[in-house]
C-alpha cells in the first residue's frame, strides 16, 4: 500500500461525488447542492453536499470523507478483533436520496476504502460498498432495471460476484424486528481485498459508476406520476423503517458516530420527514399491501 494508491482512490471518490451531484442536479430546475467542508480534530475531514426542497428531491446528501484516527472503532473490529488498536484511514463517498414523489424510490449508495496499520505488522486494507433501492409503490420493471445494472457492475469480475453480493445485500438490509427487508436490495460487499489492490479498486469503481445508470432512469420515469395524501402518508410511514435501520443496524452510521465523525454529515441520511403509526397494517388488496406481499422479501429478481 503506497501514498499513490491512496491518492488514486481519493481522486476517484472526489470525481464520483462531482458526477453524482451533477447528474442529480440535472433533474432539478432550480435546487442545487450546498457544500460544507469540515475538518475532524483527530485527523482528516470531508465535503458534505446536501440538496433540499427540490422539485424532485425533497432531501438528498452526497458525502465525501477522508478521516484518520489512532484506533478503529468497535463497529469496524466487531468481526475482526485482530484489528483492534490499529491506526486507520477511511475514505468514502456515501449518499442517500429522499425524493418528493412517493412513486420515486429512496436510494442509497456508498463506496469506501479502509486502511489499518500497526507498527511492526503488515498493513491491512479493504474495500466495501454497494447500492440499494427502497420503493414505496414499486414497479417490477424498475426493480429489474436496478438489478440488471447491479449485475452489469459485477459481470467483469466473475459469474459468482453478483449472486454473492446480491445475497449479502438482502441479508444486510434486513430489519429483524420487522421481519422484512428495507427495500428490494441491490449489492453489498465489505472486507474485499483477496483480488489484489488493482482488481478490488476496479470493482469498487464499477459499483460506484453504475449507481447513476441504475437510479436516474427510474427517477425520470416516475417523478411526474400524480399522487395524493394517501400516497404521501404511506411514504412518510415507510420512511420510518429507513430511520429504524440506519439508527439501529447500519454499520456506516455506527462507524461514523463511534469514530467521532461529523454528526450532521452522518445523519444527513435521515429523511426530512417521517411518521410512525401504532400497529398499522395495509388494507388487503391495496397498492400498499403489494409492497409487503410481493417486494419486502429476498427473491431472485433476474430469474423471474
Amino acid at each position: 500500500m503506497t501514498i499513490d494508491d491512496i491518492t488514486q482512490v481519493k481522486n476517484y471518490l472526489l470525481n464520483l461525488q462531482n458526477q453524482i451531484c451533477a447528474a442529480l442536479e440535472g433533474e432539478e430546475p432550480e435546487a442545487r447542492f450546498i457544500e460544507d467542508i469540515w475538518v475532524r480534530p483527530e485527523g482528516g475531514g470531508g465535503k458534505t453536499r446536501v440538496l433540499t426542497n427540490g422539485r424532485v428531491i425533497e432531501q438528498g446528501g452526497v458525502n465525501f470523507s477522508h478521516v484518520s484516527g489512532f484506533s478503529l472503532p468497535p463497529s469496524a473490529t466487531a468481526k475482526r478483533p485482530q484489528l483492534a488498536n490499529r491506526q486507520f484511514q477511511a475514505l468514502g463517498v456515501s449518499l442517500v436520496i429522499h425524493p418528493n414523489n412517493p412513486y420515486v424510490p429512496t436510494s442509497h449508495a456508498n463506496v469506501r476504502f479502509l486502511i489499518a496499520e500497526k507498527e511492526g505488522e503488515p498493513t491491512i486494507w479493504w474495500f466495501g460498498g454497494g447500492f440499494d433501492l427502497t420503493p414505496f409503490y414499486p414497479f417490477k420493471e424498475d426493480v429489474l432495471h436496478w438489478h440488471q445494472c447491479a449485475k452489469a457492475a459485477c459481470e467483469p469480475f466473475g459469474e459468482s460476484v453478483y449472486p454473492t453480493y446480491k445475497k449479502w445485500c438482502d441479508e444486510y438490509f434486513f430489519l429483524p424486528h420487522r421481519n422484512e427487508t428495507r427495500g428490494v436490495g441491490g449489492l453489498f460487499f465489505d472486507d474485499l481485498n483477496e483480488w489484489g489492490f488493482e482488481q478490488c479498486f476496479a470493482f469498487m469503481q464499477s459499483v460506484g459508476n453504475r449507481y447513476i445508470d441504475a437510479y436516474l432512469p427510474i427517477v425520470q420515469k416516475r417523478k411526474n406520476t400524480p399522487y395524493g395524501d394517501r400516497e404521501r402518508e404511506f411514504q412518510l410511514y415507510r420512511r420510518g423503517r429507513y430511520v429504524e435501520f440506519n439508527l439501529v443496524y447500519d454499520r456506516g452510521t455506527l462507524f461514523g458516530l463511534q469514530s467521532g465523525g461529523r454528526t450532521e454529515s452522518i445523519l444527513m441520511s435521515m429523511p426530512p420527514a417521517a411518521t410512525w403509526k401504532y400497529n398499522w397494517r395495509p388494507e388487503p388488496g391495496s397498492p400498499e399491501a403489494t409492497l409487503y406481499e410481493d417486494y419486502l422479501k429476498p427473491q431472485a429478481w433476474l430469474d423471474s
